[in-house]
């Protein structure tokens, strides 16, 4: 009898400990869910790769990157929806109501919202999510929702590596102006070394001059005066700065207090 009470415990423990690895080990081969997709705008295989992308480069920004799509709002203007989703889901990689960079399409209204909270508001400002909305903007009209998608997840992961601040679309910031830069430093140098390898030249103008003959001409020039003509710099109206300069920005804080930089418009 007490061997079989032992025998029991041993079968339990083992079927404890079974149970715990299992647990740890379907939670690393199913991680988090970021694509929404209620509005079910694409198939199988394309939302389980872009979950697979999604969590990619997610982690590689300790960002959540999430797509939301809807067919009916319930009424609600698509940012109070987005700022609702995110309150009651408690979006973020790092916590709950954390770091989280979310973009919402209403096919019903035809409305695009992105939206950036903590570490995302800080480098997907409002500016950087106008830039992002204008470029998914054609292939959601087109219905290539799979292409928008997968550009939002590229494009903020891109923008999320650039210091804020700084306008990500500048031209030092391009793979093939990189490329032209470093081909031409190496050209360069390469024309240096050339150039160093013939000989020296050792005529100069001096070589044929004779000191003895040639002279200078005394010459002289006298100031006069100087004139200054002032006029009015004309002042720029039109830079007002940052996104806002796009007409399409629009962040905010949610109903749960949560601040978030934002960027709304239609396709």
């Amino acid at each position: 009898m007490l061997k079989y009470k032992i025998y029991l415990k041993w079968i339990l423990s083992l079927v404890i400990i079974f149970t715990v690895v299992s647990s740890v080990a379907l939670g690393e081969l199913s991680p988090k869910e970021r694509i929404y997709d209620f509005a079910n705008l694409l198939t199988k295989e394309e939302k389980m790769e872009l979950e697979n992308i999604a969590n990619k480069y997610s982690s590689k920004r300790e960002t959540d990157l999430i797509i939301l799509t809807i067919s009916d709002s319930m009424g609600k203007d698509i940012i109070d929806y987005t700022e609702d989703f995110y309150d009651e889901k408690g979006l973020g990689y790092d916590k709950s109501h954390g770091n989280t960079a979310i973009l919402t399409i209403d096919m019903k209204n035809g409305d695009i919202y992105l939206a950036g909270y903590h570490k995302a508001e800080k480098y997907l400002d409002d500016y950087r999510l106008d830039i992002i909305r204008d470029k998914i903007a054609p292939d959601l009209s087109k219905g290539n929702y799979y292409d928008a998608f997968y550009s939002f997840i590229k494009t903020s992961y891109k923008y999320m590596g650039i210091r804020p601040g700084v306008n990500p679309e500048n031209i030092l910031f391009k793979f093939w102006f990189q490329v032209m830069v470093s081909l031409g430093i190496a050209g360069i140098a390469v024309g240096i070394m050339t150039y160093n390898t013939g000989g020296r030249t050792t005529v100069n103008a001096g070589t044929y001059q004779d000191h003895t003959n040639s002279k200078i001409i005394s010459r002289r020039d006298t100031y006069l005066r100087t004139d200054v003509t002032k006029r009015k710099k004309p002042s720029n109206n039109n830079n007002s700065g940052g996104g806002n300069s796009r007409g399409g920005s629009s962040g905010g804080v949610s109903r749960g207090g949560h601040s978030h930089s934002g960027s709304r418009g239609k396709f």
